[in-house]
């Protein structure tokens, strides 16, 4: 994959982190609205056993980014530690700026916040990368199933949510389904079927290990 290829994508993913985490902060976080994902996972682990989000996130993260690794190689990999790393930071900014935004439902918010992780995620994955170990699994699982991946974020995200009963408020579940669905539907719509860029990342790798050879 040549230079200007590159910076094209990382700048691509730059832009949907940013879009990400602002609606992470602004929207999700502001009104109280969870996530299924790894991020739900960890939630139940810390309510349910105690056990430190930072600690629990690095494994299931690390474990899903491998197995990414496994089916869609190397440039897959680097692009989604890239994604990962960006959307913290741009996560770490949100938080030192503060709320810029100000939503009292929760309806809206959890809409407006479905579509900014949508929109996000969608130019994260359609630039060749992921934004965590939950776009992972769901494009892995897409690829094996071949179901489209707004069905796949719509069943893993819910399945998790319905668990996170066990300690969430049940309006509080209300509103992040509405941002779930949201989100799986924009991503849905915007993702590149058939892991189209998942295949133009492997070609360009595998060109560029026969010109090395």
């Amino acid at each position: 994959m040549d230079k200007r290829c590159v910076i094209k994508k990382l700048c691509l993913m730059t832009i949907g982190t940013f879009i990400l985490s602002f609606g992470v902060y602004n929207f999700y976080y502001q009104n109280s609205i969870t996530e299924g994902g790894v991020l739900g996972i960890l939630l139940i682990l810390k309510n349910l056993f105690d056990v430190n989000p930072s600690i629990s996130n690095v494994i299931i993260d690390g474990l899903l980014i491998l197995l990414g690794f496994k089916f869609f190689g190397k440039e897959f990999f680097g692009f989604t530690i890239f994604a990962s790393l960006c959307f913290s930071t741009m996560y770490a900014i949100c938080e030192k700026v503060g709320f810029l935004v100000t939503i009292n439902n929760n309806i809206i918010a959890a809409i407006l916040g479905g579509l900014c992780v949508g929109v996000g995620c969608a130019i994260i994955m359609n630039a060749g990368g992921a934004s965590g170990g939950d776009d992972v699994l769901a494009i892995v699982l897409s690829k094996i199933s071949k179901w489209r991946i707004g069905v796949i974020y719509l069943l893993t995200d819910i399945s998790v949510l319905l668990l996170s009963l066990i300690y969430l408020p049940l309006d509080t579940m209300v509103y992040s389904i509405i941002a779930v669905i949201t989100s799986g539907q924009v991503i849905d719509l915007l993702y590149k079927n058939e892991n189209a860029f998942i295949s133009e990342t492997i070609l360009a790798e595998k060109a560029d290990e026969k010109l090395a050879a």
